[in-house]
């Protein structure tokens, strides 16, 4: 997709925060933006400004998320780029949890971007020039830590859905392209995304600003949305699979690689039959 003018794109959670930036990066290069949100009120102010349609959705519900589809399709004739945005991310302790705080944040944060892609693919099939999905996981997609346990898990599942779609893309030779975005620090509402859930009065989950607390050494190297906007812009140019957004916070990651890599070269060492992978 070298030439996006006159492309169309849907971005959920594109009221707002990273989506919002996302959209505004589309538009500056001609592509035609659609914005899903589940809060009708901040897509009426952000389809004013920036001149584009938006279109209430709940990404948790697929008859919604399915009626997007169909009113793109129907109002725009095709989709070529699908922006699977919309997420939440406030943290609790996992002995303190109800299954409904799982269910809430799973049913966002991953089954909203399986039903977007089961919703969108089979029309983004169509087109001649192929196209391109991006789903927004997290940096948390690839390390784990307290507190976080619904959020890694939903954003470890997006990372995996997005890979073995790119892979299954591939292997059927579509011009499809599946990329996962790996937000880090971004300044956004998510530090707030309780608001939208209605059953939260004796929910484990709590809101979390990352001003309040100690995860990174020295000042909190926060992006914008809109460098978030190009980073995508960038990833839908180039075709990568991984789209990081701070690669410089990366070291968690290689050690937590390091520690799977040394706990299997444990296990054939105390079983010596093995063969060693190298």
């Amino acid at each position: 997709m070298e030439k996006l003018d006159r492309k169309i794109a849907v971005v959920t959670g594109g009221a707002s925060g990273m989506g919002k930036g996302i959209a505004e990066k589309l538009l500056s290069v001609g592509v035609q933006v659609i914005i899903a949100d589940v809060d009708p009120s901040a897509i009426e102010a952000t389809s004013a400004e920036l001149g584009i349609e938006g279109i209430t959705t709940d990404v948790s519900r697929f008859d919604q998320v399915q009626a997007l589809a169909e009113k793109v399709m129907e109002r725009y004739g095709a989709v070529d780029i699908l922006c699977n945005n919309a997420g939440v991310g406030p943290v609790g302790m996992i002995a303190d949890l109800t299954l409904e705080d799982w269910r809430w944040m799973l049913d966002i944060n991953l089954w909203g971007v399986i039903h977007g892609i089961h919703a969108f693919l089979p029309y983004l099939k169509r087109n001649a020039d192929g196209g391109h999905i991006i789903n927004t996981a997290s940096q948390a997609g690839l390390i784990s830590g307290p507190g976080f346990g619904p959020y890694c898990a939903s954003k470890y599942g997006v990372v995996a859905v997005t890979e073995v779609l790119a892979q299954e893309l591939e292997l059927e030779g579509s011009l499809v392209r599946a990329s996962v975005l790996l937000p880090g620090p971004t300044k956004t509402a998510i530090a707030t995304s309780s608001r939208h859930r209605k059953d939260a009065v004796a929910a484990g989950l709590k809101d979390m600003d990352l001003n309040d607390i100690d995860l990174f050494d020295g000042p909190i190297p926060w992006k914008t949305p809109t460098e978030i906007g190009q980073i995508v812009l960038d990833g839908v140019a180039s075709g990568e699979l991984y789209l990081f957004t701070h690669p410089e916070l990366s070291r968690p990651i290689f050690d937590r690689f390091e520690r799977i890599r040394g706990a299997s070269d444990r296990a054939l060492n105390a079983n010596p039959h093995h063969e060693s992978p190298d």
